[in-house]
């Protein structure tokens, strides 16, 4: 459903656009302010320039002089940022089965990037990679191994 629903947004959008932060930048700034710079990202592609953006939770770092308002659990009231949401979700997944294709030892198209049992059993059996964030606790005994 979500993939059908995001053809209709990509082709009903005014303008919409990906930002996307790497596994080192996530691990040098944390994952929250990694969340606000794919999203300043994402700004800086739009054809248009937004009046005001409508930011899904209750913290956002200022875009230029654009104003903005964080709604908590804003995607179940606006739908801009419902198509936000199904948008990033659906790219994500994408990416996440791209990973997949080059190591499917980590099962990445089952658990999309969450650390379920197969995959952290798969870090144990191959270390983890390059795509793997490394101040994320990959592992119980990380500290004890060495990367």
């Amino acid at each position: 459903m979500r993939n059908k629903l995001r053809g209709e947004i990509e082709a009903d959008a005014v303008t919409y656009a990906i930002g996307v932060v790497s596994p080192e930048e996530i691990d040098q700034i944390n994952i929250l302010r990694a969340s606000f710079l794919a999203m300043h990202r994402a700004l800086d592609q739009l054809t248009q320039r937004p009046e005001a953006l409508l930011i899904d939770g209750n913290r956002f770092t200022k875009y230029n002089d654009v104003k903005h308002h964080c709604i908590i659990k804003g995607d179940g009231i606006f739908l801009s940022i419902a198509a936000a949401s199904i948008l990033a979700k659906t790219y994500r997944d994408e990416y996440m089965n791209n990973l997949h294709a080059v190591y499917p030892h980590y099962k990445w198209n089952s658990n999309m990037g969450y650390p379920t049992k197969a995959h952290r059993d798969a870090i144990r059996l191959h270390g983890p990679c390059d795509h793997h964030r490394k101040t994320f606790t990959l592992l119980p005994q990380q500290l004890e191994l060495e990367f």
